[in-house]
């Protein structure tokens, strides 16, 4: 397929700008239909909402708060009436509005404080908050700052309201594609490579926000799941192409032709792509096991955006490079092909270094590693869930000062109020006993409808307060059944508490359930029970040390003034779901690109030892370079203007940070050299009954020779020399089969001449290793006769076999 894309590049275009521009044409007549159901089945909160839904049928509306608060005197005074009531009349005359309750009104009188300063007013409007005109929102809020003025401060609140303070939208991917652009061009050093992996992330991203907001008139999709879709599907987008582009220029620089070197990679790299995709989706998927309406539609949305930069990987990005032939590279790699031939096949500088120092000290980079994650860690004890609201705004937003003015004047759980409902027995009896209760400040029964009572009740604390937790099981578990009435408590804050507990009861299962998955694939990818064991334990531990940064950050406040994302305050309740599915998606994204390479070493050599060395020395960088992208584009989400967003860009930046700089850099190669060969073993029973999976196959020179059944014995002969041309005596000179098999096995003498046997013509591959040198290993292709190849070894440098 990657050489049909790569000849038919034209048509291939035509269908993906054709696909984008449909989509989105669709996507934006039809509009958007997001529904955030945070109902859970078989809960008490969900059992209340649906007898409220009954007795009570609220209008479609969202309902916003007008707070004002006078310096002095009172706000019934009629210097400040004389200004409110004129605003309040414009408002509700305006199209749209359909209702505005003013506590100048004869039964006002409640929304006014004790003391008199603060007063409120409720203004309804005839749609949802998502479907309010923002024309509409922003005249409300103009017409109600305009009645300020000295020692009268007028603020408002409410969903429709926090609409009016995001920022542009697209604001926080534009600024994460821009600082991948810039990190590209580092790795690069070409503006047409740098702008391959934003192209392709780009036109599976449009695609894939489009289609979510066509499936949201058939299914519910929450609002923040197109921002998480934007999220992973950007970071996974241009890593996935990076990935392949970085195969495909050193194809070319190795001196490959354009089409060959694209198919290769494609053929190599693009099938790591496609498992590393599938293992995003299945992780994904995982959060179907939490059986919670609300995480549905995130699935879809996230799984879509990943399978399309999966599929624009795989097809649009062949077709670019056929576009792009040898322009691929930068103009001085370019004349540097051309004035001196194809680059060596080795590695070699700070990559090479690093890998050898690891093999070199294994215990001090493993335990330095561990003891870094765990002290990042440790945060994550105090952990709590719950749900974020507009106390949790930047001060300078009107949201947070209403809500601020609101708790003043009225106490801290005005701002969420709980709703008990009653549908059998005293319900004038349970008021009795709720207005004893500690920590109720208020309480108020609505008259009943159809034999469903409504007891409002306010707690004394802020609905993020852990008393005020304490108060609804207090209410559930004492209060209720000493009454004997048929009630049920509900309101936001109890949802959003049951929603912490369920999936406090549930995130057991759903890590068990990925994780167990992730096992299974990495088990048949790479032969072997201990790698895959590895991978979920390190797994475990990106998680922990990332969920700690989050706590530290959005629970402790530890500088969340500083980078604009308002007040510290507990973790929304669905983000570790969300969290754990990408996070484990992404870290065997680079679990595979490194152990990939590592295992294909392994097979030829079963060197263990040079197996890892090489496999991080090679990888390091690429993955590093795309952790660097990720980091870019997720921590660019803090922009967004969602808190939700911000915690899980920043979360996902961490634990990006984490898993590639100190995991897959350190702590994981450490171990592989610690646990030797045992990395690769698999019980024999186990390796005949497991399917053949190929995540990245070697690649094949196009040159090679096929091994002969039989045929004339030959022999290898030549020189192991060092870069001065100096002889190097006592080298380790093995030559082994394709598949890793040892044939022969020598050391070079004083003059450093060596000869290995041959058992028949064929493509082989010759090592060479000396203990103060590196380790150079290449394929020879032996004829009829002998073969004269001579070795240069060269201090800390690896080899990378083609």
């Amino acid at each position: 397929m990657a050489r049909w894309c790569y000849r038919h590049r034209l048509v291939v275009l035509l269908l993906w700008v054709g696909t984008v521009f449909g989509v989105g044409f669709a996507g934006s007549a039809a509009g958007t239909d997001y529904a955030n159901t945070f109902s859970l089945p078989n809960t008490d909160s969900t059992r209340a909402y649906d007898l409220m839904e009954k007795a009570f049928p609220q209008s479609a509306g969202d309902t916003d708060t007008v707070v004002w608060k006078v310096d002095e005197g009172s706000v019934r005074d009629e210097s400040v009436r004389s200004r409110i009531e004129p605003a309040l009349k414009e408002i509700g005359a305006m199209k749209g509005v359909g209702e505005v309750t003013s506590p100048y009104a004869a039964d006002g009188a409640a929304q006014i404080s004790e003391n008199g300063r603060i007063a409120y007013a409720q203004v309804t409007f005839v749609e949802q908050a998502n479907a309010v005109p923002k024309e509409l929102v922003e005249d409300v809020v103009d017409t109600a700052q305009a009645a300020e003025r000295d020692g009268l401060r007028v603020e408002l609140g409410g969903q429709a309201i926090t609409r009016t303070q995001e920022p542009p939208t697209g604001i926080a991917e534009m600024v994460g594609i821009v600082a991948a652009a810039v990190v590209l061009f580092l790795a690069f050093g070409s503006l047409f490579a740098m702008l391959l992996p934003l192209v392709v992330a780009i036109a599976a991203l449009g695609t894939g926000l489009m289609a979510t907001s066509l499936l949201s008139h058939v299914t519910d999709v929450p609002e923040v799941a197109p921002l998480l879709g934007s999220l992973i599907g950007l970071g996974v987008g241009i890593d996935y192409a990076l990935f392949i582009v970085t195969r495909h220029r050193r194809g070319i620089l190795r001196g490959m032709k354009p089409e060959e070197s694209a198919v290769v990679a494609l053929n190599t790299s693009g099938r790591a792509v496609l498992f590393a995709g599938g293992t995003v989706c299945i992780a994904l998927a995982g959060m179907l096991v939490m059986n919670m309406r609300f995480l549905d539609g995130v699935v879809i949305a996230t799984s879509l955006t990943v399978v399309l930069s999966v599929l624009a990987a795989i097809t649009l990005l062949p077709a670019l490079l056929g576009l792009l032939g040898m322009r691929v590279l930068s103009r001085r790699q370019r004349r540097r092909l051309a004035a001196t031939g194809p680059e060596p096949e080795h590695t070699s500088g700070l990559a090479a270094r690093w890998s050898s120092y690891v093999q070199r000290s294994p215990r001090a980079v493993a335990g330095l590693a561990l003891v870094v994650m765990l002290i990042l860690a440790l945060p994550v004890l105090s952990i709590r869930l719950g749900a974020t609201d507009q106390g949790n705004h930047q001060e300078s937003t009107t949201t947070r000062q209403a809500y601020d003015l609101l708790a003043e004047g009225f106490g801290p759980g005005f701002n969420g109020p709980l709703q008990v409902v009653v549908s059998e027995g005293d319900a004038q009896g349970l008021v009795s006993r709720i207005e004893s209760t500690e920590g109720v400040a208020q309480v108020a029964a609505v008259p009943p409808a159809n034999g469903v009572t409504l007891i409002q009740v306010v707690p004394t604390t802020s609905p993020q307060s852990e008393k005020t937790d304490q108060l609804i099981d207090r209410l559930r578990d004492d209060v209720i059944p000493a009454s004997g009435a048929e009630a049920h408590v509900g309101g936001v804050t109890a949802v959003f508490k049951d929603f912490a507990s369920v999936t406090g009861e549930r995130l057991p299962y759903f890590v068990a359930a990925i994780i167990s998955l992730g096992f299974l694939l990495l088990l048949v990818a790479f032969r072997s029970l201990v790698v895959p064991l590895t991978a979920a334990l390190m797994n475990l531990i990106a998680a922990a040390a990332s969920f700690g940064v989050l706590v530290a950050i959005f629970q402790w406040g530890w500088g969340t003034e500083l980078i604009g994302i308002g007040k510290e305050g507990p973790i929304t309740a669905f983000l570790p779901v969300i969290m754990l599915s990408l996070l484990f998606g992404l870290s065997m994204d680079y679990q595979v690109f490194l152990v990939s390479r590592m295992h294909e070493e392994w097979v030829h050599t079963k060197d263990n030892a040079r197996a890892v060395r090489v496999g991080l020395a090679e990888t390091s960088r690429v993955i590093n370079c795309a952790a660097l992208i990720m980091i870019c584009v997720f921590s660019a989400f803090v922009l967004s203007g969602d808190m939700e967003g911000a915690m899980a860009g920043i979360g996902l930046a961490a634990a990006v940070a984490l898993d590639a700089f100190i995991l897959r850099t350190a702590l994981v190669p450490a171990a592989m050299h610690l646990l030797g060969k045992s990395n690769w073993w698999l019980p024999d029973g186990l390796e005949r009954r497991l399917p053949h999976l190929a995540v990245e196959p070697r690649e094949e020179a196009v040159e090679e020779v096929p091994v002969a059944d039989d045929g004339p014995a030959s022999v290898v002969h030549g020189f192991v020399r060092d870069t001065d041309g100096e002889p190097v005596a006592g080298a380790a000179v093995t030559l082994l089969s394709r598949g890793g098999r040892q044939l022969d096995r020598v050391v070079s003498l004083a003059d450093g001449s060596y000869i290995v046997s041959v058992p028949a013509p064929g493509t082989y591959l010759l090592s060479a290793s000396a203990s103060s040198y590196g380790t150079r290993a290449g394929q020879v292709v032996v004829g009829e006769g002998p073969l004269v190849y001579d070795v240069e070894l060269a201090e800390g440098e690896l080899d990378a076999v083609n």
